[in-house]
């Protein structure tokens, strides 16, 4: 992919974010709001861009096998990730409960509000839906792995599962199934997907600069260096370990694309919510995804620019 047009598309995405740090200014962005916009970008504009993937994307049996080949994938590098960040942690004499809040921090990217529509403008539907399994994949190791190391007393519970049965999943199961059976739908069904997919990105964009100003009242209190080790392992080394990964092994390119771009996004959206749910540290989560969010603006067109060199 071209410098250029990941730099144009990060750059639209940066105006977006801006935009919705300016209404913040105006509105009273109170729970009510922020649960609305959550409602519609995931329960709505999500949805209908895996579901428009498929209707334009034809479905046979080499793409089912790049889907499995993607969840299994993107399983394993949130793993790693998440193990490169505990293993840092340690290793700079951090307590290990504490380790273990900085690796999924460092491990687990916002793969859904901004890698779905971001792989969705750079390589169109089948990139849309490649990384829509890849947020798959990043779902199942935060609700199973990550829940198991932010419980003090690690326990595997299917009942923390449940979040998994969401309406971007079930779109992904619904949307394949139907690819399966070669449905056909209707012109004014495919139209109606394809016009509500095109509000995901910027309602998200929007919806993360309305939060800045909320989450940026958690930062001072935060220890600059327990801040910063997550966000440089998130933004710069793990995108560098799977770039070296893709580089090692042979995929296909539109899952090697789609795992590049996935690699590079900031902290996870939900961090501080899902923290906060099991005690831990969730004014640090909410910090980290504030300024890696911010950062990654810039660091997004350079890892995956220097990526492109290599794989």
């Amino acid at each position: 992919m071209e410098f250029t047009t990941i730099l144009s598309s990060v750059a639209v995405m940066g105006i977006m974010i801006g935009i919705g740090m300016l209404l913040r200014k105006r509105l009273d962005f109170n729970a009510d709001s922020q649960a609305m916009l959550i409602s519609i970008i995931v329960n709505v504009a999500m949805p209908c861009i895996i579901i428009a993937s498929i209707f334009q994307f034809p479905m046979d049996s080499h793409v089912f096998h790049l889907v499995f080949l993607t969840f299994m994938f993107s399983v394993l590098i949130n793993i790693a990730g998440i193990g490169i960040g505990w293993l840092v942690a340690r290793l700079m004499k951090y307590p290990n409960q504490k380790a273990k809040e900085m690796a999924i921090v460092s491990g687990l990217g916002n793969t859904g509000f901004i890698g779905i529509p971001l792989c969705a403008i750079l390589f169109g539907p089948k990139g849309a839906l490649l990384a829509a399994v890849f947020d798959a994949g990043l779902d199942f190791t935060l609700w199973s792995v990550g829940v198991l190391l932010l419980q003090k007393e690690a326990a595997f519970s299917f009942r923390s599962l449940k979040a998994m049965i969401n309406i971007p999943m079930i779109a992904i199961i619904v949307g394949l199934t139907l690819g399966y059976f070669q449905f056909q739908p209707p012109t004014f069904i495919v139209s109606l997907t394809a016009n509500l997919a095109s509000i995901a990105s910027p309602l998200a964009m929007m919806y993360i600069g309305l939060l800045v100003p909320t989450l940026w009242g958690k930062v001072g209190s935060i220890s600059k260096l327990q801040l910063g080790i997550p966000i440089i392992l998130k933004l710069l080394l793990f995108p560098t370990v799977t770039i070296l990964i893709l580089s090692l092994i042979s995929l296909d390119m539109g899952i090697t694309q789609v795992a590049l771009v996935q690699s590079t996004m900031p902290t996870i959206t939900i961090a501080s919510i899902v923290f906060t749910k099991y005690r831990a540290d969730g004014d640090m989560a909410a910090a980290a995804t504030i300024f890696s969010t911010l950062l990654a603006l810039c660091t997004i067109p350079v890892m995956v620019y220097v990526g492109g060199l290599f794989i």
